[in-house]
């Protein structure tokens, strides 16, 4: 089984230690090669960086590290060889899930935990798709992310603006 490593930053007695995920973020996961760009899919992604988002700022929380990869061949090595599942038990906790692709029986695993997963066409830079997300935080989420905010808990006190 694959396992997967995972970077976080520790405290040092001199900065605070990472915080739990605050009231209101959405803690989020993108798949990258470089922890620079959305640039993987879900299979072949060798990291993903993983965020919190809220409306006003975000923060990587950490990184999960994966050696055994798919080579996007679609072919699959031998029965019983689960490169996903590991994937998707170190993505436990993230409420959204941002790859260039990923596949039906992935998708279903990732949303059975409790993931939402969505696939970008292009790559673009992971500042880009956490500007994007606290945008749509701090406006008028649409119907699937507010139900994914209220499933987390990460609804505040605020209303959106578009309901003044």
């Amino acid at each position: 089984m694959t396992a997967a490593r995972r970077l976080s930053l520790v405290p040092d007695g001199v900065h605070s230690p990472v915080p739990k995920r605050k009231a209101g973020a959405l803690r989020v996961a993108i798949a990258t090669q470089d922890m620079k760009t959305l640039d993987a899919h879900f299979g072949s992604a060798k990291r993903f960086a993983v965020y919190d988002v809220s409306r006003d700022d975000w923060k990587l929380v950490e990184v999960l590290d994966f050696e055994d990869v798919s080579d996007e061949s679609g072919e699959h090595r031998t029965e019983g060889d689960d490169r996903i599942t590991p994937k998707v038990e170190a993505l436990k906790g993230c409420h959204l899930l941002f790859c260039l692709a990923i596949g039906g029986p992935s998708a279903a695993k990732v949303v059975s935990a409790k993931i939402h997963p969505i696939k970008v066409p292009q790559p673009q830079s992971i500042e880009e798709v956490l500007s994007r997300t606290r945008t749509m935080l701090r406006t008028a989420p649409p119907p699937w992310l507010r139900k994914v905010l209220t499933e987390a808990g990460a609804t505040d006190k605020k209303p959106f603006d578009d309901e003044d």
